[in-house]
């Protein structure tokens, strides 16, 4: 019996940056690309933007961010607190049409401790869920399987940004 392997291939990038870049702001950085597929930006809009998850829980998990880096809600002014909310409600209506999911995670983790990986710039996580999309892999391999490269399913979503 062979042994069966999985490619994570979009982790190496992350895997092999030096430790300091680890902790920088890339959230500033994507708005900024000249390529919006370079980057997997969905949506621009004047305070916010709607990118790919770069290491995803589930196909299609979309992060909202505003554009001015702010860690919390509060921090928010209220035009950028409304675009925000609304691009929220944009993101789970691209992937609705994009891919069909039988449900959602919407959420935060505001600060370090509760889990954001970059606790000093706000960002909303958009996770589509499907019947059955759990299985054992993450429970015995810590390992997440994920059925679709992120440039083809970029090219998906996009259309509906």
């Amino acid at each position: 019996m062979s042994m069966e392997r999985l490619h994570s291939y979009w982790r190496m990038p992350y895997i092999e940056l030096p430790q300091g870049e680890k902790g920088g702001n890339p959230f500033l950085e994507i708005p900024k690309a000249k390529d919006p597929k370079s980057v997997h930006l969905i949506w621009k809009g004047k305070y916010s933007y709607i990118v790919m998850n770069k290491f995803p829980y589930n196909c299609g998990h979309l992060l909202v961010i505003p554009l001015r880096q702010v860690a919390d809600l509060s921090d928010l002014e209220k035009d950028e607190r409304e675009e925000f909310f609304d691009a929220i409600i944009k993101a789970k209506e691209i992937l609705t049409n994009a891919i069909r999911p039988d449900a959602f995670n919407i959420g935060f983790n505001l600060g370090a401790k509760a889990g954001a990986g970059i606790p000093q710039h706000l960002h909303c996580h958009v996770v589509p869920r499907w019947d059955g999309d759990t299985n054992f892999m993450p429970v015995i391999a810590d390992t997440k399987v994920l059925p679709q490269s992120m440039d083809a399913l970029w090219e998906q979503l996009v259309k509906f940004a």
